[in-house]
């Protein structure tokens, strides 16, 4: 391997006593939005924190300290889209630190569950056109949805 990139993730904070396991086997199997780094390439991730909670208010600082240890992109986790409700700040948190912090930012992480995917999908979460484009990258195919349930 000779590429490397260092990564960050930033978790809701409904969700922060998550241990990031989803998140951790999607980075490693490069499955869900992970899946735009190359198997061949080592994706070393560098921190892992929630936003501070509504509004957001660890958004700047986590970042800040995700490039002291080298971060080069910041993943959103998909915690933040398919919580109940999903984080209304998504769209602002990506870019407000590709502004201030001129780094990559990431919608996602691991895959959508299908438990989650169809319960969004009978409450027509995701109708609008904004959600719709957040969700893209995380949605992958049925079979993988439901490994992640």
């Amino acid at each position: 391997m000779d590429k490397k990139t260092k990564v960050g993730i930033i978790i809701c904070d409904r969700y922060k006593s998550c241990s990031g396991g989803k998140c951790f086997r999607a980075m490693r199997e490069r499955e869900g939005v992970f899946d735009i780094y190359s198997k061949d390439e080592e994706v070393e991730l560098v921190g892992y924190t929630s936003c501070g909670g509504c509004p957001g208010g660890n958004i700047e600082y986590a970042c800040e300290e995700m490039q002291k240890n080298g971060a080069e992109v910041v993943h959103l986790a998909t915690g933040l889209v398919v919580g109940y409700p999903p984080c209304p700040y998504t769209s602002y948190f990506k870019k407000f630190l590709e502004e201030k912090f001129g780094i990559k930012v990431v919608v996602g992480t691991h895959p959508i569950p299908q438990k989650y995917y169809t319960t969004h999908i009978n409450l027509k979460t995701w109708e609008t056109p904004e959600m719709q484009e957040l969700i893209v990258p995380t949605i992958v195919n049925e079979k993988i949805r439901v490994s992640y349930n």
